[in-house]
C-alpha cells in the first residue's frame, strides 16, 4: 500500500496546499476583527507567542504523524496506536460536517460576485442580505422554502472541489494550489494598495494597530490569540496529517512548519490591512465612529463591505468584485484540503479507490448542504460552527497532543522530523507537546463551557443548541468509535 500512494510532485506543492488549506474566509473576516476587539496592535503579543507555542508545535506535530506512518489522519493514528484510531475518526467526520456549510458561503459569495457588478444589495445591504437574499425564517426549526440561487451556488462548489480532487493529489489539488494561491495573494495586494489609499484609511488602520496595553493582562484575549491560531491553521481537522503523508520520505518537515505558520500569518495581516482600511473609509465618508462600522463574519461580507462598496461609484463595483473573488478563492482552497481529509481516511480504511471515494463524499456532501439553502441556513452555519470551533476542534487538539506527549512519546516523532530536516528542533518541543500546549487547550475548554453554562450561545433557544449544536459533537464522538471497530481492508495496521 505504502509504495502506491499518491505523492506530492515537489515540496513548493506541498507547502502551497498547506498554505492554502490555512488560508482561508477566517483569516479575511475573523482576524482583523479578533485583532481590533482584544487590544489592536498589543494583541501581537500573545498571537505570537500562540504561534510559537501551540501553532508551529502542532504542525510539526501533524506533519510528523503523517509523515512517519505514511496514512491519512486515522490510518497515522491508528499505527501509532490503536487503541486510539477513534481520534483520527472525529476530525474526519467534522471535516466533513464543516464542508457541508462551508460551501454555503462559498455559494453566497459566488452570487454576491454577480451581484457587485450591479450593486443588486441597493441602498439597504443589510434587508437585502437577511430578507431578499437569504430569505431567513424566524427561527432554527422553521425551514421555509428552498432558495435556488443559494442551493445552485452550492452544487457549483461541490463540483470544484470533486474535480480538483478527483484529479488527484499532484493533478489536481497541487495544480490547483499553484494558480489559485498565488491569484487570491495577488488580488488581496491589489485591494490593499487601493484601500490604504482611500480616504478615511489612516483612522482604520490607527483604530487596528494602536496598542491597548491593559488588554495583554485578560486571559480571554490570551484565549482569543490561540483559537485564531489554531482555527487559522487548520489544525485538529485531520487535513495536515493527511497532506503530509503525501510527501517523499526526505522532506525538511519542520521547516515546512515554519514556512506555513509564517505564510498564513503574513496573509492575515495582509487581509486585516485592507479590512481596516476600507472601514475607515466608511467610517470617515458616513462621519460615524470606527466602533459604529466595525464587524465580522458574514455581516462584515454580505453587509458591511457592500454598504461600503456602494459608495464608490465604479471603483466599488471594482473592489468589490476583487474581493468575493478573494473570498471564493481563499474558500476554495480550504474546500478541497477538507474534501482531501475526509475522502482519503475511508479510501484507506475501506480499499476503495481514492476517485470513487471522492465522488461519493461530494455527492452525499451536496445533498446534507442543501438543508443550508433553506430559510433556516445562517442559523444552522451559526450554531453548528461555534460548537464544532469551540469544542470539536478543540478537544481533538487536547487529545492528540496528549497521545503524542504522553503515549506515543514526542521523541519519537521529533527523532523522526529532525533526522530528515535541515532545521533541527530541540527538547523545548516535547516541553511544549507535554505540558504547554494541553494546559492552554483545558484553559480554553473551561472557560468556553462556563460561557455556555452562564449564557447559552447566541440567545438561541436550549433545544436548538442541543439539537445542531451537542448532538452534532456527540454525532462526530459516536461515529468515530463506530468506524474505529471496523477491520481496515488489506491489514494495514
Amino acid at each position: 500500500m505504502e509504495e502506491k500512494r499518491e505523492q506530492w510532485g515537489s515540496k513548493l506543492g506541498f507547502i502551497l496546499a498547506a498554505v492554502g488549506s490555512a488560508v482561508g474566509l477566517g483569516n479575511i473576516w475573523r482576524f482583523p476583527y479578533v485583532a481590533y476587539t482584544n487590544g489592536g496592535g498589543a494583541f501581537l503579543i500573545p498571537y505570537f507567542f500562540a504561534i510559537f507555542t501551540a501553532g508551529i508545535p502542532l504542525l510539526i506535530l501533524e506533519y510528523g504523524m503523517g509523515h512517519k506512518y505514511k496514512g491519512s489522519t486515522p490510518l497515522a493514528i491508528a499505527r501509532a496506536n490503536k487503541k486510539w484510531e477513534w481520534l483520527g475518526w472525529w476530525p474526519t467526520i467534522s471535516a466533513f460536517i464543516i464542508l457541508a456549510y462551508y460551501s454555503m458561503i462559498l455559494s453566497w459569495a459566488t452570487n454576491y460576485l454577480t451581484f457587485s457588478f450591479s450593486k443588486k444589495w441597493g441602498d439597504d445591504s443589510n434587508a437585502f442580505f437577511h430578507n431578499d437574499f437569504l430569505q431567513l425564517t424566524s427561527s432554527p426549526f422553521e425551514f421555509g422554502k428552498m432558495i435556488w440561487p443559494i442551493l445552485l451556488g452550492i452544487a457549483l462548489i461541490w463540483a470544484i472541489n470533486w474535480f480538483i480532487c478527483y484529479k488527484g493529489v499532484k493533478g489536481g489539488i497541487e495544480k490547483a494550489n499553484k494558480i489559485l494561491l498565488p491569484t487570491l495573494i495577488t488580488i488581496m495586494i491589489i485591494i490593499t494598495v487601493r484601500a490604504v489609499t482611500l480616504n478615511g484609511a489612516t483612522t482604520g488602520l490607527n483604530t487596528l494597530f494602536a496598542p491597548d496595553w491593559s488588554m495583554v493582562m485578560k486571559p480571554k484575549v490570551w484565549i482569543a490569540a490561540y483559537g485564531q491560531v489554531f482555527f487559522s491553521l487548520s489544525l485538529a481537522m485531520g487535513i495536515m496529517m493527511t497532506y503530509s503523508s503525501y510527501l517523499p520520505k526526505k522532506t525538511d518537515i519542520n521547516n515546512s512548519a515554519f514556512m506555513t505558520a509564517f505564510a498564513n500569518c503574513g496573509f492575515e495581516f495582509l487581509s486585516a490591512i485592507a479590512v481596516f482600511a476600507i472601514l475607515g473609509y466608511m467610517a470617515a465618508s458616513q462621519n460615524l465612529p470606527m466602533s459604529e462600522v466595525v464587524s465580522s463574519g458574514v455581516g462584515l461580507a454580505f453587509v458591511v463591505f457592500p454598504k461600503v462598496f456602494s459608495t464608490m461609484g465604479i471603483l466599488g463595483t471594482i473592489l468589490g468584485s476583487l474581493f468575493f473573488l478573494c473570498l471564493i478563492f481563499a474558500g476554495i482552497t480550504s474546500s478541497v484540503s477538507l474534501t482531501e481529509a475526509v475522502a482519503a481516511p475511508f479510501s484507506d480504511k475501506f480499499g476503495i479507490e481514492k476517485n470513487k471515494m471522492v465522488t461519493i463524499i461530494c455527492i452525499i456532501g451536496f445533498v446534507i448542504s442543501s438543508v443550508f439553502a433553506t430559510g433556516a441556513g445562517l442559523y444552522l452555519l451559526d450554531i453548528i460552527d461555534n460548537f464544532i470551533n469551540n469544542y470539536g476542534i478543540v478537544v481533538v487538539g487536547l487529545l492528540e497532543v496528549l497521545l503524542i506527549g504522553w503515549i506515543v512519546k514526542p521523541k519519537k516523532i521529533r527523532e523522526h522530523t529532525n533526522k530528515i530536516s535541515y532545521f533541527k528542533i530541540g527538547s523545548w518541543w516535547d516541553i511544549t507537546i507535554k505540558y504547554l500546549t494541553p494546559a492552554i487547550l483545558i484553559f480554553m475548554l473551561v472557560q468556553s463551557t462556563i460561557t455556555e453554562i452562564k449564557n447559552p450561545y447566541g440567545g438561541y433557544p436550549i433545544l436548538s443548541l442541543f439539537l445542531y449544536g451537542w448532538s452534532i459533537i456527540g454525532i462526530g464522538v459516536i461515529g468515530a468509535l463506530l468506524l474505529a471497530k471496523r477491520p481496515w481492508k488489506d491489514k494495514q495496521i
